[in-house]
């Protein structure tokens, strides 16, 4: 995850920073290249020198047609979508390969680059991943290969370049398109491992000592598919909150907003922002024993929202059905019949990701995550919504939502559900697993991900077995891949490096807290292997890792 932490300048002492859509996409295309540096140590001694880069587009490949092969200097990389607070991103001289890989019978144009340092290959590839429904770009492999690894993005397919676009979902006919859907989901991603570390054997004339997978939401589900579907492709991944029950908390995500609708009451922010920094003072010391702005364990949390009721706030008095509807909004996603659907966003998490809302000229109005309006729209109901289409998400009732809930499981679980827990193939494979999800995740529900980690403990046997390949962190106060006032991970990269080449294997990921004004970090703190959570040994400074143990 870039080292970016978004919209912290003003946060309150005890809130997460309140993160608008613009500013939450930005978080999500971040990537999570924290602690390449450590980690970018030679895998295999010194390499032998490179052959010329132009000569591969003579290599001759399965399915695969190499477009483009040039050098290209060292520079500095412009963000894919300007405007959303990303920063450019430097890059040494690389060999520059695309490809297009075909799926056989499917008529699919795959694209995948490579990108090889020209110097200073530390022996390894690194597959990285997407965000959205932009399932990789380019300018996300610069930390990669400025680091020194071998590394690929694909775009699956989708050549729109935009992570709220999903039209490729849907073929002339409006018709579900099943090839590029899958495409996205798994196909793309194995054939960025196949065609790069083939390129990258070629290039440098000796096979990556090591391969590695690196993302962070659609790129934390794209790992997961390879764990699942393709397990030799990858010995070590990387999957940071990942987008995994795909099919159940996207249609989830349109809860908070159905629950405005339908009690007539879209809150503005700063009430939100008032249960919110309530919710962390109530709760602040459960888990880690300190008063800090964080709430350790959110899981302990048990603040009734109904204790603000008449409390003033800038933008109005807190009423009854105000407190009701953050309750629902904590509950998460419940059918007509009262029965549970998913999973909602933990006390102590923003609001303003998929609780989003907009107010101008003294009206409050409901602005869903654009990702969920595609998808619903365009996937589910195979009818692109506003601008390009015609549906209109405030005239859903509680029973549409409920239909277009189980038409999403029923079309998509088995594709893009990323979500079966049967890691044996990996274990056998002799593959390591290392997931990270921020506790204070405003897009991606974290329950989504113990209870899957759940389901992999109970078909491994136990949680030593599992623990053995496969390991969760949770990140108290961390948001989506990163921001929020708690700890991010800052070196998991080179945790799941010295797990796969030296066999020691993490019991807790190194935590930073960074000042938002200058970067210096201004704390410490381990960040623990589930279900351990870091607590204050009483001893210590209390911005000192060391005076925390995970228990």
């Amino acid at each position: 995850m870039l080292p970016k932490l978004i919209g912290l300048a003003h946060r309150p002492r005890f809130a997460v920073a309140v993160i608008p859509v613009a500013a939450a996409l930005a978080v999500v295309l971040s990537m999570p290249t924290a602690g390449l540096a450590a980690a970018s140590r030679s895998a295999s001694g010194a390499p032998a020198a490179p052959r010329s880069c132009a000569s591969l587009t003579a290599l001759s490949l399965p399915n695969t047609t190499i477009t483009s092969a040039a050098d290209a200097p060292a520079e500095t990389l412009q963000p894919p979508i300007p405007g959303l607070g990303l920063p450019p991103m430097p890059i040494v001289a690389a060999c520059r390969v695309h490809a297009i890989v075909t799926t056989p019978g499917a008529n699919d144009q795959i694209g995948v680059d490579v990108w090889m340092p020209i110097s200073g290959w530390n022996g390894r590839f690194q597959g990285v991943g997407g965000s959205a429904f932009l399932a990789g770009h380019p300018y996300f492999m610069a930390g990669a290969v400025d680091a020194g690894y071998a590394a690929a993005v694909t775009d699956a397919g989708n050549k729109s370049g935009n992570p709220f676009d999903g039209s490729f979902a849907l073929d002339s006919t409006r018709q579900l398109n099943w090839t590029l859907i899958k495409d996205f989901a798994y196909r793309g991603v194995h054939d960025l491992a196949v065609v790069g570390k083939a390129v990258t054997a070629a290039y440098y004339g000796s096979m990556a000592a090591f391969s590695y997978w690196n993302g962070c939401s659609t790129g934390g589900r794209q790992g997961l598919a390879e764990a699942q579907r393709y397990p030799s492709d990858f010995d070590g991944i990387l999957a940071g909150a990942p987008a995994i029950n795909w099919q159940k908390y996207v249609p989830a995500s349109l809860w908070p907003q159905l629950v405005m609708l339908q009690s007539g009451d879209f809150l503005p922010q700063c009430k939100f922002a008032a249960f919110q920094t309530a919710a962390i003072q109530a709760c602040d010391s459960l888990g880690d024993r300190v008063v800090d702005g964080v709430i350790g364990d959110p899981a302990a949390c048990r603040f009734d929202p109904r204790s603000l009721i008449g409390i003033s706030t800038p933008c109005g008095t807190i009423t009854a059905t105000d407190a009701r509807v953050v309750a629902k909004i904590w509950q998460g996603a419940r059918s007509t019949t009262g029965k549970f659907l998913w999973y909602g966003l933990e006390p102590g998490a923003s609001f303003a990701g998929i609780g989003n809302t907009v107010t101008a000229n003294g009206q409050t109005i409901g602005a869903p995550f654009p990702l969920v309006l595609e998808y619903l729209g365009t996937w589910v109901q195979q009818n692109p919504p506003v601008p390009r289409g015609t549906w209109d998400w405030t005239t859903t009732t509680h029973a549409r939502f409920d239909q277009l809930f189980r038409q999403s499981v029923d079309l998509f679980g088995d594709v893009m559900g990323t979500d079966n827990p049967d890691l044996r193939g990996l274990k056998k494979a002799g593959g390591k697993l290392l997931v990270y999800h921020g506790l204070a995740d405003q897009l991606i529900f974290t329950e989504g991900t113990v209870n899957y980690y759940q389901r992999v403990q109970r078909l491994i046997g136990d949680q030593k077995a599992t623990a053995d390949f496969a390991r969760v962190f949770l990140a108290p106060g961390m948001a989506h891949c990163g921001g929020g006032p708690g700890a991010q991970p800052a070196n998991a990269l080179s945790k799941l490096v010295d797990w796969v080449e030296n066999g020691r294997a993490p019991k807790s990921l190194d935590g930073v807290i960074r000042d938002p004004s200058t970067g210096a970090v201004v704390a410490t703190r381990p960040i623990c292997m589930y279900p351990k959570v870091a607590a204050y040994t009483g001893q210590g400074p209390t911005t000192e890792a060391s005076s925390f143990a995970c228990r």
